[in-house]
């Protein structure tokens, strides 16, 4: 081969090459070339601005209120790069820095820390009242709104006829976006609560009585194994048609928080009270938890048709098949008031 065709061959793999290479690293000369040139900002930016993504706002969306709130310098580009990276918008408001590059308010938004939200637990067995109070304290949303929001629960898939929407808003702790409404927070939480209730396959038509008993074992039981047994009591005496007695459902409709009740409140006509009426009441009397539906639906074995705590304490509870054996624990739970007078009316 002659030098003259060795320096055509040598030419031609240059520009072979050259072009693989361009081909392979275009993206990011054109990125670069792009930043060069003024379309993007340099670093992270300074100042502080709010970007809310709603559900289903698309990258295009996302990238345009990007440049109209000054965060990055270019629709066009800034919407290039989503394209190029592909990233996943979750709905919320996210606080950003002003003249970013796209790529770093990009990353920003992926970070759950720059998301916006108020962190809010309710806890389990509080009853719907304080609740709402809860909500409205932590989210500085007037209580009114809320009172308003639950007033009709079929607005949110539940059966007509509720005396209210107590047991249906699940105890857990949300992340609450900024703009977000009374509606929206309940709506989320009667969410939740399906979620639950669908885990452990309870249908619609058992879900009122599921949650009803549920409410009544998270008021009563202390410890974790306690609720499974308290909710056999329960079972026990509703297959036995005995009344519950329990005093928590006193305690709901006489808007009391006390462990003990009078004898005129346990003859009040009232649907709420188990002492007066066989059965459960006509609703749930707070927010259980998953322990306590679980333990609704899957109640401990035992004889059991008593239970009484014997100290408040350490939640010591002594379960009793017998009414000759419950009014021993009586006696104990008793003596332990008399000796402990400040958990009177507690």
């Amino acid at each position: 081969m002659n030098k003259r065709k060795l320096y055509a061959f040598m030419a031609i793999g240059v520009l072979l090459v050259g072009g693989v290479v361009g081909f392979g690293f275009r993206t990011q000369l054109r990125t670069a070339f792009d930043s060069i040139t003024g379309a993007d900002y340099q670093g992270s930016g300074t100042g502080s601005a709010s970007l809310v993504i709603n559900s289903g706002d698309s990258g295009e969306t996302v990238a345009r209120n990007l440049a109209k709130l000054g965060v990055t310098k270019d629709f066009s580009y800034t919407y290039k790069r989503v394209l190029a990276l592909n990233p996943t918008f979750v709905p919320g408001t996210f606080t950003l820095h002003l003249r970013m590059s796209v790529d770093k308010a990009l990353e920003l938004i992926a970070d759950p820390s720059s998301r916006q939200v108020k962190r809010v637990t309710i806890r389990e067995g509080l009853r719907l009242t304080q609740v709402l109070q809860t909500l409205s304290d932590s989210t500085k949303i007037p209580l009114s709104d809320f009172e308003a929001a639950v007033a009709d629960p079929t607005k949110y898939g539940l059966p007509a006829g509720l005396p209210n929407m107590d047991g249906y808003l699940f105890p857990a702790t949300y992340d609450i976006a900024p703009n977000s409404s009374a509606r929206d927070i309940i709506l989320s939480m009667v969410e939740r609560m399906n979620t639950e209730l669908d885990k452990f396959g309870v249908s619609a038509a058992d879900r009122h009585h599921v949650l009803t008993l549920a409410s009544v074992v998270q008021r009563e039981a202390r410890a974790t194994a306690d609720f499974y047994k308290v909710a056999r009591v329960f079972q026990n005496r509703l297959d036995a048609g005995m009344p519950l007695q329990s005093c928590a459902t006193i305690s709901y409709f006489t808007g009391g928080s006390s462990f003990t009740n009078t004898a005129a409140q346990r003859a009040t006509k009232n649907p709420y009270n188990t002492y007066l009426y066989p059965g459960l009441p006509i609703g749930p009397i707070g927010a259980p938890g998953s322990l306590a539906i679980k333990a609704a639906l899957h109640p401990a074995a035992g004889p059991w048709f008593y239970f009484v705590a014997v100290n408040l304490k350490t939640g010591e509870t002594v379960f009793s098949t017998t009414y000759a054996e419950h009014l021993k624990a009586v006696s104990r739970w008793n003596a332990w008031l008399l000796e402990n007078p400040e958990w009177i009316g507690k």
